[in-house]
């Protein structure tokens, strides 16, 4: 039984524009006890997504945010220090919705139900490439887009989380690369490590006239993970049978009204294309798939799991912040345990 006290995130105030550390506030509060149907874990490293963002907003969309006082939740990958659940044992690694303190307590379900992480699996594996990340990237590259050796595949936000993956799986597919970024160092592990084909740095280059050089014949794919003025640029371009994959908006989490949609989707008639969205969501009853898919694939090297890794759990508030920002290359990850010397 853990005798320390919980360390715990709670939210101070909604989010309202850019977030900061004082939309949140540090508390110490008891370890709780196990009831029946429960168990307690001590949480080990925590998944920072871009969605959390709308947890914040005050009723945007109405009953959707964590209420004030309340801690914030994250996907995390936890062990097992106490159980009355009949599936979980003290031990057990499991991936589950776990919130911002050092213990949590569960009954395992959620929309992403709790489930154990096999034997000799790195734990910030489990927490990102084999988490939801790496199980929206598998099937929005596998299923959704429907992808064919040889066709051309542009992705925004391409050295994000799901990006950094989906840009690897579209490689391994066979297909032509192209991904969009917003920093030198996204673009240069883009080129480098990813193994893409060639990159656009939106903040430093025009990306309609970049396109065009790059995929003169146009675009087969395009795989958005960012919403905005980009879509519309790739939507000119999309070629007959042309697929356009709604992955995430990050764009406009942080925005204050909505912003104007594409103005110009009568190029998806024109071309017989397809826009299809998804949510990780959808595709949680299959995630073994997408982990047995994906973890040879990380053992072999073929597949790099990029990385942005915060040590602390006082650290979670920068790690949002730094994912709505841009500042991160590759997946936001925090590691829960205090750094040496703390």
């Amino acid at each position: 039984m853990p005798t320390q006290v919980n360390r715990r995130w709670l939210i101070a105030k909604p989010l309202e524009g850019i977030l900061s550390e004082a939309n949140f506030r540090w508390a110490e509060s008891p370890v709780p006890k196990v009831g029946e149907g429960q168990f307690l874990v001590h949480n080990r490293w925590l998944s920072v997504d871009p969605t959390q963002a709308l947890l914040l907003r005050a009723g945007d969309p109405p009953g959707s945010a964590v209420p004030i006082g309340e801690s914030p939740w994250s996907l995390a990958v936890s062990e097992v220090v106490e159980s009355r659940h009949p599936d979980f044992s003290p031990g057990d690694i499991v991936h589950g919705e776990m919130t911002w303190e050092d213990y949590s307590l569960t009954d395992g379900t959620g929309f992403n139900p709790a489930f154990r992480v096999p034997d000799g699996v790195p734990l910030n594996w489990a927490a990102g490439a084999l988490g939801l990340t790496g199980l929206v990237a598998y099937f929005g590259v596998h299923e959704v887009a429907q992808p064919t050796a040889g066709e051309t595949f542009v992705i925004s936000g391409a050295a994000g989380g799901v990006g950094s993956i989906a840009s690897q799986l579209a490689n391994i597919y066979g297909l032509r690369v192209i991904g969009i970024a917003g920093s030198p160092a996204k673009c240069d592990w883009l080129l480098k490590e990813a193994g893409v084909d060639a990159v656009i740095n939106y903040h430093q280059e025009d990306v309609g006239r970049r396109l065009t050089e790059l995929s003169p014949d146009g675009i087969d794919i395009f795989f958005d993970t960012v919403g905005g003025p980009i879509l519309e640029i790739a939507l000119e371009r999309l070629r007959t049978g042309g697929r356009v994959v709604l992955c995430g908006i990050t764009s406009q989490y942080l925005a204050n009204s909505p912003t104007p949609g594409p103005a110009n989707l009568v190029q998806l008639i024109m071309v017989h294309g397809r826009m299809e969205g998804f949510l990780g969501r959808d595709f949680i009853p299959r995630r073994t798939e997408a982990f047995e898919a994906l973890l040879p694939l990380l053992r072999s090297g073929r597949l790099q799991s990029k990385e942005d890794v915060l040590v602390g759990l006082k650290e979670a508030p920068k790690g949002l912040a730094r994912l709505l920002s841009g500042e991160n290359v590759g997946k936001q990850l925090v590691r829960v345990d205090d750094p040496p010397g703390t």
